[in-house]
């Protein structure tokens, strides 16, 4: 093949003869590495003692401690050349060796040298770039989108399996060809081997290969070879630098040169922040490598043209190269110096102004240190390492970490696999396996907490209560797990100072607060004891989720809430397997490594509203964690390994027991928390509600007076509810309305004021706002409030902030006529009262029912009039027609007011008895009487449930007196006194007596007077 001759430079190159195959599988015709880099020798250390050492790995061709030129100083390292690569490869096995009594640092060395060990081969292929110069020992990234270059990359690298098709030579600044062009443009005379590192491709916007290579030595094109596909050239490797000079003259020139391009170097690396990593590194880098190695890699990493860098590339010599590269450094101190000056001092910031580009791995520079990521990254395994043997986990966790650090150790930084195995190593670590906080076990205190944070609710704070005294006499009782279900370490175990904090925190609740008592009770006097599970049902707003804190404060642990709400992946529990991706531990593992011990109050928040879906069921998955025989050896998918729930303590809020599992249900002690009285209301508002509203609007109680007859209207007329949140918010913007008054400097004079009221509300007080005139803003006399007449606010004033009433008691209205009753239902929100309409029109004898009934309670209908129909002659109820038959020609409508509503249960049967008799017996049922119980065919009354619910929803409603089942009588006990005397109860075994109490007057049984018999 002959090769015509060839434009380089503007100059003409005759061509040459071809190289044959032979001559470029010569000996050197490839990478070797026959040269090690020893660091860290010493002054005394002399020639003979690094052959002594090294001698029993192979022959020696040359040994060379390097030295400064200028002062003939020793530089601290050396190379040592071996006869072959085998002896090279025994020797870097250790990484360091002791030499002369002294540790010395060893590794392969391949890079520029006096007698450089890179051979790079003599024709290579050309890959002309147009973006960025590279220099040797400099990493850089170039995009290949034209012909000539993707074919290269298609033909050379993608295809080739040795290290030889994977060095290319890079010629720098050539022209952007058009990707249709026929010839070669002028190439640059001298360009650099590098070696690709790696090669992707995209076919966005166009197809395009991204290299990134690694710059290796310079080299000269002595004849191109070939232009199609790709260029081929033979090429003279230029990086064999010639020896040091004989000449002293000449010596002492090139030694101040050096020192001159250390000096700089120095300088500008110590005005940069030493704790980037690259800056780092560099530092490093400086001590560590060959001066004539140092140009290239300085000129790489600082600001400068693709001018001045293919002028360090043309520079071939060491004076020319260090003469290039000093000029280079001195321009970025003295720039350096003036920004430091023009700027404000931030010592931070100063030291970043100059632009250094990340180092990369320079595998072919003697002496050079690992990258700085995997520097850091190894550092983070010998602490991850210290952390797993110094971990107090028990043993099969710890031998399990163990098996993972060794897999970590030996794989590879770019698999998936690691980050996943490293985030579980350090999950392991961080767990609190054995930290615990110290429990505070005095009843008291816990009892005085309790009833200050908590009104009402005895039986909960008496449940606490029992919790607390069993820990203060056993003091590792496993926790309990208590569910409070209603609406939207060692313990420090102080019964007292637990009673008095859920007093102070909480008004009433007696019933929750002593449960909590008797726990702590019970956990103050035996530690082993198994603790109960407790579930306390009840509606909204009344507590529930601050009491779990005050428990949380009363035993000194921490608190940590965990929502369950729409929670439908039984993995969000027990957490997911480390083989998906993006895998992570349950929420309850996550919660322990968040407080950081392992006896915490967990606070499962709606535990009733947990879904159900194709990926598991996660009430299912609570069974272990709530079961303490179980969750002492709770195992989570992503650990894998058991962790002990045993010491934490958790509570479960949820709105209602219809929704949670039977199994679940099971396992938990059922504690009704009812909703409060509307005593207990404003006893709540004025001792919690009010302040904290008043701090959360910056106001003070000299500046507005809410009395407690405004707080009832509040209760009664703009909220219906069984907790206080809806109250909580009435205040809010009561507080908000009164800010703005306050801010604008417009105040009203308070005038108390006695008023009559209409007779059916009765006599009551009423505090009346007289609005004063507005004063001019200029007149500053009235803008400040007198502190002896703060804003009142009355009935009037809630009026102009709150609105016209919501809710108006129309109950006697509304009884006004026959077919109409009051009954009691109950809710997830806390009982309510149900009014049962109906009516009877000509017809076929259908009984129609609407109002969003459930089966049971159309069962209820149907069984109330089978048994008027069977009991019609026994009270003379009769149809429209007369007859006896109440369905004869007859259609009757039962209609269940709130039709949007949905309605089910049993409880209605006795209100709907008594809606059809006061139907068919034309008479008003009292509009004072409410009733609920469900019936039998045979007129039997039967119990039913919530009846501390269906009773204040009764007496909020205004209503006297009411009916119940006799088999009820016993839930009588859990109303609050000042309920039962406003009210009256009548106990019912049979639908006679719930009639005969519904009607003034009673519902007696209608005599038939005696018929005549003719005997004629």
């Amino acid at each position: 093949m002959n090769a015509r001759p060839h434009k380089v430079d503007g100059g003409v190159m005759e061509p040459k003869r071809a190289v044959s195959r032979e001559d470029s599988q010569r000996p050197g015709a490839h990478l070797t590495v026959k040269k090690i880099f020893v660091g860290g020798i010493k002054e005394d250390t002399e020639e003979h003692h690094l052959r002594d050492y090294f001698e029993r790995y192979g022959k020696i061709e040359v040994i060379e401690i390097m030295t400064d030129c200028g002062s003939g100083k020793k530089r601290g390292f050396a190379f040592v050349t071996f006869d072959d690569h085998d002896s090279v490869d025994k020797v870097v096995i250790q990484k360091y060796h002791t030499v002369n009594g002294h540790n010395c640092e060893v590794r392969k060395a391949v890079a520029m040298s006096s007698v450089s060990p890179i051979q790079i081969p003599s024709r290579l292929p050309l890959l002309l770039t147009h973006e960025g110069v590279l220099l040797p020992g400099s990493t850089m990234r170039t995009s290949v989108d034209t012909a000539r270059n993707l074919q290269l990359v298609r033909s050379r690298l993608l295809k080739g399996t040795s290290l030889q098709s994977t060095i290319l030579g890079v010629i720098p600044n050539t022209p952007d060809p058009a990707s249709d062009a026929q010839d070669l443009p002028p190439l640059h005379r001298i360009g650099t081997a590098a070696l690709v590192v790696q090669v992707v491709g995209s076919n966005w916007p166009k197809p395009h290969y991204t290299l990134l290579i690694t710059g290796l030595c310079r080299f000269q094109i002595i004849q191109v070879l070939k232009e199609k596909p790709y260029p081929v050239a033979e090429v003279e490797q230029l990086d064999r630098l010639e020896e040091f000079p004989n000449t002293c003259k000449t010596r002492e020139e090139l030694g101040e040169l050096s020192e001159q391009f250390y000096k700089y170097a120095v300088q500008l690396v110590e005005m940069l922040d030493m704790s980037v990593p690259a800056v780092a590194k560099l530092r490093r880098l400086l001590d560590s490598l060959p001066r004539e190695a140092l140009p290239d890699i300085l000129t790489s990493i600082i600001r400068t043209s693709n001018k001045e860098k293919l002028q360090i590339l043309d520079s071939v010599s060491l004076e020319e190269l260090f003469k290039m590269t000093i000029p280079l450094l001195v321009r970025q101190i003295e720039g350096l110096k003036l920004l430091q000056k023009t700027r404000k001092p931030k010592q931070d910031d100063d030291k970043r102004v100059i632009a250094i580009r990340p180092i990369r791995k320079i595998t072919h520079i003697p002496g050079t240190l690992e990258d700085e990521d995997e520097d850091e990254d190894n550092d983070d395994i010998v602490m991850l390492e210290k952390k797993v043997r110094t971990s107090s986990m028990p043993e099969q966790a710890h031998k399990v970490c163990v098996k993972e650090l060794k897999r970590l150790k030996k794989m590879p930084q770019s698999m998936p696999e690691y980050a996943l195995t490293r985030n579980y190593l350090e999950l392991m670590v961080e767990l609190p396996w054995n930290k615990s906080t110290t429990d505070r076990l005095d009843i008291r205190a816990a009892r005085i907490l309790l009833d200050n944070d908590h009104y009402a609710m005895e039986k909960l704070k008496k449940r606490v209560l029992e919790y607390l005294a069993v820990r203060q006499l056993k003091n590792n009782l496993k926790g309990p797990i208590l569910c409070f279900v209603g609406p939207p370490g060692v313990d420090r175990l102080d019964i007292r100072a637990a009673r008095i904090l859920l007093d102070n925190d909480h008004y009433a609740m007696e019933k929750l607060k002593k449960r909590v008592l008797e726990y702590l009770a019970v956990r103050q006097l035996k530690n082993n004891l198994k603790g109960p599970i407790l579930c306390f049902v009840g509606p909204p707003g009344v507590g529930k989720t601050s009491v779990g804190r005050s428990v949380a404060k009363t035993l000194g642990r921490e608190f940590h809430r965990i929502a369950l709400g729409g929670v439908c992946d039984q993995s969000d529990i027990r957490g997911h397997r480390r083989t998906y991706v993006g895998s992570m531990p349950g929420r309850i593992i996550n919660g322990l490594k968040t407080v950081g011990v392992n006896n915490p109050v967990f606070l499962l928040d709606e535990v009733d509203k947990l879904g159900k879906s194709l990926q598991g069921d996660p009430a299912a998955a609570l069974l272990e964690v709530l079961d303490p025989e179980q969750n002492h050896n709770f195992t989570d998918h992503y650990l894998n390994v058991a962790f002990d729930l045993s010491q934490v303590l958790f509570i479960a809020t949820a709105n209602t027991t219809a929704t949670i599992p039977p199994a679940l249900l099971d396992r938990m002690e059922i504690i009704q928390v009812p909703g409060y009285t509307q005593e207990e209301k404003i006893e709540i508002a004025h001792r919690h509600l009010i302040p904290k509203q008043l701090e959360q609007h910056g106001l003070t109680p000299q500046q507005i007076q809410i009395p407690q007859v405004t707080t009832l209207d509040i209760i009664t007329r703009y909220t219906r509810e069984a907790g206080v949140r809806s109250l909580d918010r009435k205040f809010g913007a009561i507080c908000r309305a009164v800010a703005v008054k306050v801010a604008e400097g417009q105040h009203k004079e308070a005038k108390l004021d006695r008023s009559d009221v209409t007779e059916g509300e009765g006599c009551r007080e009423q505090h009346i706002l007289e609005d004063a005139k507005p004063e001019s803003i200029s007149d500053t006399t009235d803008l400040a409030l007198p502190p002896e007449m703060p804003i009142l606010i009355d009935f009037h004033a809630l009026k102009d902030i709150l609105g016209p009433p919501m809710y108006e008691m129309q109950v006697s209205e509304r009884l006004s006529q026959p077919g109409v009753a009051i009954g009691l239902a109950w809710t997830p929100l806390g009982g309510e009262i149900m009014f049962v309409e109906a009516s009877r029109m000509d017809g076929e004898g259908q009984l129609t029912l609407t109002g969003q009934l459930g089966d049971v309670m159309k069962e209820s209908a149907h069984l109330a009039i089978s048994w008027l129909r069977s009991n019609a002659k026994k009270y003379h109820l009769t149809n429209a027609f007369g007859s006896f038959d109440l369905l004869d020609n007859t259609d009757i409508h039962l209609h269940f007011p709130a039709g949007a509503v949905t309605k089910d249960g049993p409880s209605a049967g006795v209100t709907i008895v008594t809606c059809l008799a006061s139907l068919f017996s034309g008479r008003l049922v009292r509009s004072d009487v409410a009733m609920t119980g469900e019936i039998t065919l045979r007129g039997l009354v039967l119990p039913v449930g919530g009846i501390k619910d269906k009773v204040l929803a009764a007496h909020r409603a205004g209503l006297k007196q009411i009916i119940i089942p006799q088999r009820n009588e016993k839930d009588l006990e859990k109303i609050p006194g000042n309920v039962r005397q406003d009210l009256s109860f009548v106990t019912a075994s049979c639908l006679d007596e719930v009639l005969n109490a519904a009607f003034d007057g009673g519902f007696t049984v209608k005599t038939r007077p005696g018929l005549l018999n003719s005997k004629l």
